[in-house]
Order: C-alpha cells, then sequence, then structure tokens
C-alpha cells in the first residue's frame, strides 16, 4: 500500500497519506485502494469515556519547529516511563530543529531531548526534561489482537492540542505493508507487518495509541489514508506498529541501541534531498543547499545528484538517510555526486550536527 504519514510540512501535522495496499500473493496495478480480508462482524464499539479516562493521562502532545522548512509540526507521545521517557514515531521529530512536549496528565510543557530512533520502523524515543512523577501509559500485548476487534485511535488530530481525540473503529487485517511517503515529496519508506484499522486516523494522531476495549496500547499509530471504501462504509482508515515491536525497539533505544538504532545527534551534510527522477543518474537529487553547512563547502548545488558515499551506492533518498544514520557528527565521508552538468564529482565532507530524526 502506499501511504502518507501523519505529517505535513508549511504547518506540518503528521499524518500519512497511504494509497495503495500491497497484499503478499496479488500483483502490482492501478493506484486503488485493495481491499483487506473480509472481516467478521465487529464487536460493540469502545466505551469512550471511559477508555479516555484511563488513556488520557499516558499521553503528551509533541509539538516541533523545523526552522529549514520555515514549518512546524504536531504529533502524540506514549509515556513508559514516570521520569518523562516517551515513545512515539520517528516522524514525529524528524527534522526538527526544536521540540517540546506537553502532559496530558498535568497539563506542563517541557523541552525534549531525543535519546535515539529507528528510522526504517519509525520509531523514536524522547525524554522531557525535568519531568518526574508522570502517570505511565496501560500497555498492552499485540500478541492477542484479531480481526474484528474493537479498537481506538487515539492522538493529537489536527495538532490543536488540549483534549485527545478518539476515533473508534475496528481491526480489518494484521500484517499489513504500505509504502509511505510524507507531503513534502522527500522519499518513501516501506512499512510492514502493521495492523489495519477502519478508524479515522487523522494528522496529529502519529505516535499516539491504539488501544483495546480495556484501554490498553496495542499499537502506534503510524500511517492513514484520508478515505477508503469497505462496503458500503466510507471513512478514514488507519495503519499502527504493533505495541510489542514498537517496545522492542524502545527498550533497545532505552539499553544504548541496537541494530538499525542511532543514538544521539544526527550527521548532517546540509542539504534538502528527494529521489531522482526517472531519466537521469540514480540517487538522491539535492533539492536546497543549506547556508554554512558542508554541503555548501565543497560546492553542492540544487540538481546535483549524489550518488555514493564511502563507495557505497546512494539509489534514492531514503539511502543517503540511512547511510547518515551510521555516522555521526565530525565523522569524514568521500562523497559522491553528478552535478548538473553531468559532471561526475568527488569530495571528503566533515559532518555536522543536523536535525533529529
Amino acid at each position: 500500500m502506499d501511504a502518507k504519514l501523519p505529517l505535513r510540512r508549511g504547518r506540518r501535522l503528521m499524518t500519512l497519506l497511504a494509497a495503495l495496499l500491497l497484499v503478499p500473493g496479488l500483483l502490482a496495478g492501478p493506484a486503488h485502494a485493495t481491499p483487506a480480508p473480509v472481516a467478521p462482524a465487529p464487536l460493540a464499539p469502545l466505551d469512550q469515556s471511559a477508555v479516555l479516562g484511563q488513556v488520557t493521562p499516558g499521553l503528551v502532545d509533541i509539538n516541533t519547529t523545523l526552522d529549514y522548512q520555515s514549518a512546524v509540526g504536531a504529533g502524540t507521545g506514549i509515556v513508559l516511563d514516570a521520569g518523562g521517557e516517551v515513545l512515539t514515531n520517528n516522524h514525529v521529530i524528524e527534522g526538527a530543529t526544536g521540540i517540546t512536549a506537553t502532559s496530558l496528565a498535568n497539563g506542563r510543557t517541557y523541552p525534549v531531548d531525543v535519546i535515539g530512533y529507528d528510522r526504517t520502523n519509525d520509531i523514536a524515543v524522547v525524554r522531557l526534561r525535568g519531568a518526574s512523577d508522570l502517570p505511565v501509559a496501560a500497555l498492552g500485548t499485540s500478541s492477542g489482537i484479531a480481526v474484528g476487534d474493537p479498537i481506538a485511535a487515539i492522538g493529537n488530530a489536527g495538532g490543536a492540542g488540549g483534549a485527545p481525540s478518539f476515533s473508534p473503529g475496528n481491526i480489518t487485517q494484521l500484517g499489513a505493508s504500505v509504502r509511505a511517503s510524507d507531503e513534502s515529496g522527500g522519499g518513501t519508506r516501506e512499512l510492514s507487518d502493521l495492523i489495519r484499522v477502519a478508524a479515522d486516523v487523522r494528522p496529529g494522531d502519529s505516535g499516539g495509541p491504539l488501544v483495546n476495549a480495556a484501554g490498553q496500547v496495542v499499537g502506534v499509530n503510524v500511517a492513514a489514508t484520508l478515505t477508503y471504501r469497505m462496503g458500503n462504509v466510507h471513512g478514514g482508515e488507519g495503519f499502527a506498529i504493533p505495541i510489542d515491536r514498537a517496545l522492542g525497539i524502545a527498550n533497545a533505544i532505552r539499553s544504548g541501541g541496537g541494530a538499525g538504532v542511532h543514538m544521539g545527534d544526527t550527521a548532517f551534510i546540509g542539504v534538502g534531498i528527494a529521489d531522482a527522477n526517472d531519466g537521469g543518474p540514480a540517487g538522491a537529487v539535492v533539492r536546497q543547499v543549506l547556508p554554512d553547512t558542508a554541503a555548501r563547502g565543497v560546492g553542492l548545488a540544487p540538481g546535483d545528484v549524489i550518488t555514493s558515499v564511502d563507495g557505497m551506492a546512494i539509489n534514492a533518498a531514503a539511502d543517503l538517510s540511512n547511510v547518515m544514520d551510521a555516522h555521526h557528527p565530525g565523522d569524514t565521508i568521500t562523497l559522491s555526486w553528478v552535478d548538473r552538468e553531468g559532471n561526475p564529482r568527488t569530495a571528503p565532507v566533515v559532518l555536522g550536527a543536523g536535525p533529529v530524526g
């Protein structure tokens, strides 16, 4: 499935816009939503008041500033620790130059430090600086969920903050896969083994909980289609990362790292990138070169295409991001690119510190 991360540049609200579901065994065809397997009759919907009463204290609203994009963003976080460790999506904080979080339990707003993130699985753990005695979210397990189970997606829909949004529905598929992109056009990413739900997941819900009838977190909202059709039902549709997998990644981050996890400051060349267009060299096309950065120093310009780092091929924008995750500020890399006139160029680059995620 093609999707978009509950996220938006400009007034950057987090929401994956999902478009084409890739169902195993089906050939790729025209871009349209593919129906999920037929679900049993859904059970009774959740009690909104009771569920929100249990879930709300363990949530935070996350707000970001993205100076390089002249934008702001909003998302949701799930409190893991009374001292302020919070689980969210990587794309909620990605590109941020400043992050704050507001506890829904006490109304206080805290500056946020990023502990680490896993870009591939779209998971991040952040810490609310100076927080203490926060209520911890009631975590369930995703191991026993089934198609037809009633659920609700809870979050910061619209980025307005305050009382959380509540979008009830039911599970329509387990093990779903999506191809996700954000509205800035900065490339796509593949997300798999997701919970697919018939619920109106909206911008701002990213990083928030998907909860069961007992008010326990069974997933982390990550993607949404803005419209879907199932039989005669029209509305929103969403996807969530199973909480068991999300917690496994979060605990690796909290323990100091692991495969695919980046800890600490993000390495930065100083460019905005996108996937290269068909017909040109494969790589990450440079859309923007920021002043006073290594990229400006070696002569990179908009329209150039980055093709390799340290001899490792860069075939898409995501490849360059993944390579940067293996580095830290101060590292020196050998960068190769094709300039706008088609000339190959190579130069050593000392990486700086950049926006998170």
